[in-house]
């Protein structure tokens, strides 16, 4: 069953770039985290206007660069903010569930698990998202290029899904590449 989206991905867009506008400058998240606004959304349930799909990176919290409150966003983080079949489930429900009009992938600047992908072969576990990013970025050595392109990746992977076709179709869902600048807190939508 697909949610009908309740705003356009163009306003869905423009929330997020008024977001990053206010975060530049701002010195504190004033938006909305109150007890009223945790009861209505357990009562009502959640109605993000957009996915977020980001790095685990600790100095990347979409919620602050967008600066939203509870519900507005839904968010996934992972190292190198990559695509699996899990994180690919979870877009779907956001998307065919909770009718989010607005799918972003978004890298970042100085991205340590691109930088890994590019400079060492490791093993273990994080072995699966360095080699993910490197089937990405092939041969490019400039950490911020390097990024974009495995940000451009995960876009067509979310975009190959059918799910996610059926409700671009549908409803006129759409997806769309970021980076976010740990230098100044600008996010560049690609």
């Amino acid at each position: 069953m697909i949610k009908h989206i309740t705003t356009t991905p163009a306003k869905a867009l423009e929330k997020l770039k008024a977001g990053n506008a206010r975060y530049i400058d701002a010195m504190v998240n004033s938006e909305d985290i109150s007890q009223a606004k945790r009861t209505d959304t357990l009562v009502n349930g959640q109605k993000p206007y957009a996915i977020i799909i980001t790095c685990s990176d600790s100095r990347v919290i979409p919620e602050n660069i967008f600066m939203t409150g509870i519900g507005e966003l839904f968010v996934i983080g992972i190292a190198g903010n990559v695509i699996d079949e899990h994180q690919l489930g979870s877009i779907e429900y956001a998307a065919s569930h909770l009718g989010a009009p607005l799918i972003v992938v978004m890298g970042h600047t100085h991205c340590g698990a691109v930088h890994t992908a590019i400079n060492h072969d490791l093993e273990g576990y994080i072995k699966f998202i360095t080699d993910k990013i490197k089937a990405a970025i092939g041969d490019e050595c400039d950490p911020y290029k390097a990024a974009c392109l495995n940000v451009k990746s995960c876009e067509a992977e979310i975009e190959a899904s059918l799910e996610i076709q059926k409700v671009e179709h549908q409803e006129g869902l759409r997806v769309i590449g970021a980076m976010y600048h740990l230098e100044n807190g600008l996010v560049d939508f690609i």
